[in-house]
């Protein structure tokens, strides 16, 4: 076990300095290029990059310095970006870098962080900063922030210091926007430290740990547990590009392979992709026996995804005990739940009947129709975890279905300039008065002690009196159906014309060059397997056109951006079905959701 008392560490900036002096020369992080090479970074490097990006800030601030917006590709300039923010004492802004491709979802995503936050200051790279500042001079109608670009500062510089207070905030996490418009999460010193050491603990890492990730360095898997937890606990880190592993997929498995990474990990997704485009010539060599953590997390975890991967890379020697299901949330700063390592993972059966109509979980009989669920063990020593009923806020016995309420050290500050917000979300109290608590806005029950996720409660699809969640309608369609792109759909339900009835709304991208005669199937198909699955009547079934479905820069489905992009008529569109029986949906305005 890697020496505990980084746990008392004011700060990361502390973190590093002492990391510098004690292990100077010995690698922190490796960054993988798409043509193979490797570039490496111990501490005593990244030390010395981050403290010259301190004093440019610093330099560049004019002694005013606030929230400072990082807009790197994965790699070394992200690394020394995030901790010169940590010695100057600005909170840094992990964000999305642009992409050509998506060009105006990611600029309006970044205005409107850039807004939020008040940011005077952008971190870049020398290759994108000139397009930046231009384009963002012409975007804001007050004064652009300037732009910084940080690989060329030169190492001579050492500014700020690591006597950083512990309750000032280190990050503004800007939360993906799956089903609503981002907030920046206030993080502290304090709490990320803490976070890192419960991921330390519960991963049960030590002194011959390593790992290997291709998770984007902005979010909060990749962030919290990619970069400050293993920095943290003394452990080497291995990165790929995400863009890499999304155009090569076992790339991935190739670099767990080549380093002997004993920890990797990512969202439900990433296993079926790699499940999907396996063929065995592509895995000669791969030897997967060195992990002995592979966590899953950021999505609902599916068994059927788990079982699949497992089956399909066990003759490269992976341990399909190694899978690890977790729960966590950036409010929470990352982990919140996880089981034991090596010690599997656990699926229940529960009566659909009864979690949908009653709100309890109960075992299925063999009659009655199911839904698996994947336990995602439990919470840690400092953590304390309730299900509540959100309408009472009356905490709920084990079985309950409610909210997730979480209390411990790792809970945010609060959200950026939202007070009220910050206050209905963070400081939750149950009928009895015990709080505060971080109201999760997921839902979940207690099984044994352990928790499963059954959804969000507001994604939640009510139609006639029953509780749907649009993961299972997804999940039915993806088993059943050819044709439609496996995690790009999107289910949720819209008023009638007169707002009397919930009508079902099913969206899914097809594969390219599909003939219309595919498309009719498709459709078909989604109709065919909601009615006998679910017994649900669908109203509309729109396909729509190869990655054009709204998303996180996570790669999560925005329900709720798609909702309104269906009843404004902006969905990219290549087939539509809609019940004539039923009234068709008049467009609304799209309203921001709360």
């Amino acid at each position: 076990m890697p020496d505990p008392s980084w746990c008392r560490a004011e700060s990361f900036a502390r973190l590093l300095h002492e990391k510098a002096n004690r292990s100077a020369d010995v690698m922190a992080f490796r960054f993988v290029l798409d043509d193979g090479r490797a570039q490496e970074l111990t501490y005593a490097e990244l030390d010395k990059r981050a403290r010259a990006v301190a004093a440019a800030i610093l330099e560049a601030a004019g002694g005013r310095p606030g929230p400072a917006l990082l807009l790197y590709a994965p790699g070394v300039g992200y690394v020394a970006g995030l901790f010169g923010c940590f010695y100057a004492g600005v909170p840094a802004v992990p964000a999305f870098p642009p992409e050509t491709t998506r060009l105006h979802r990611t600029m309006s995503r970044l205005l409107s962080i850039i807004e939020d936050t008040g940011a005077d200051l952008v971190l870049t790279t020398s290759d994108i900063a000139p397009t930046l500042q231009e384009w963002l001079a012409s975007a804001l109608d007050r004064r652009s922030p300037r732009v910084l670009a940080t690989d060329v500062v030169g190492n001579g510089g050492e500014g700020g210091s690591p006597a950083t207070p512990p309750d000032s905030v280190a990050v503004l996490q800007y939360t993906s926007g799956s089903t609503a418009f981002p907030r920046g999460v206030m993080l502290t010193h304090a709490q990320l430290i803490a976070n890192c050491a419960d991921i330390t603990r519960a991963f049960g890492v030590h002194d011959a740990s390593s790992a290997a990730l291709w998770l984007p360095p902005y979010h909060d898997m990749g962030l919290v547990g990619g970069i400050l937890t293993p920095l943290a606990a003394g452990i080497p880190v291995t990165f790929m590009s995400p863009a890499a592993f999304l155009r090569r997929p076992l790339s991935w498995l190739h670099m767990v392979s080549r380093y002997r990474a004993t920890i990797t990990g990512g969202p439900n997704f990433a296993y079926d992709l790699c499940v999907r485009r396996a063929k065995d010539a592509d895995l000669e060599g791969v030897d997967l026996s060195s992990v002995e953590l592979t966590f899953t997390g950021a999505e609902p975890v599916r068994p059927d995804t788990l079982k699949r991967f497992a089956e399909r890379f066990e003759p490269c020697g992976f341990r399909a005990e190694s899978f690890y299901p977790c729960y966590g949330l950036a409010e929470a700063t990352l982990f919140v739940t996880g089981g034991k390592p090596l010690s599997g993972w656990r699926a229940v059966s529960v009566a659909r009947d009864a979690l949908e109509l009653e709100g309890t979980a109960r075992s299925a009989t063999p009659a009655e129709s199911a839904r698996k669920l994947v336990g995602c063990g439990t919470p840690g020593p400092d953590t304390r975890l309730l299900i509540v009923d959100p309408a009472t806020n009356e905490q709920l016995d084990a079985g309950g279905v409610g909210e997730i309420w979480v209390c411990s050290p790792s809970v945010a500050a609060g959200y950026w300039r939202r007070a009220a917000e910050s206050a209905s979300t963070f400081d939750a109290r149950t009928t009895t008065g015990e709080g505060p608590f971080l109201r999760t806005g997921d839902l979940g029950f207690l099984l044994d002690g352990e928790l499963f996720v059954t959804g969000r409660t507001k994604d939640l699809i009510v139609l006639n009196g029953r509780n749907y969640h649009p993961v299972d309608i997804e999940q039915v369609c993806e088993a059943a159906v050819a044709g439609i792109r496996g995690n790009c759909g999107a289910a949720f339900a819209v008023e009638d014309d007169e707002g009397s009835r919930a009508q079902l709304v099913v969206v899914y991208e097809v594969e390219a060059g599909l003939s219309e005669e595919q498309h009719r199937a498709a459709i078909k198909g989604i109709r065919r397997a909601v009615s006998i699955e679910l017994n649900l009547p669908l109203h509309t079934v729109v396909l729509i056109a190869p990655r054009t479905i709204p998303k996180t820069s996570s790669g999560k489905v925005q329900r709720w951006l798609c909702r309104r992009e269906y009843l404004v008529g902006h969905l990219n569109e290549v087939a539509r079905w809609q019940s004539p029986a039923r009234s068709k949906t008049a467009p609304v305005s799209a309203q921001r959701p709360q």
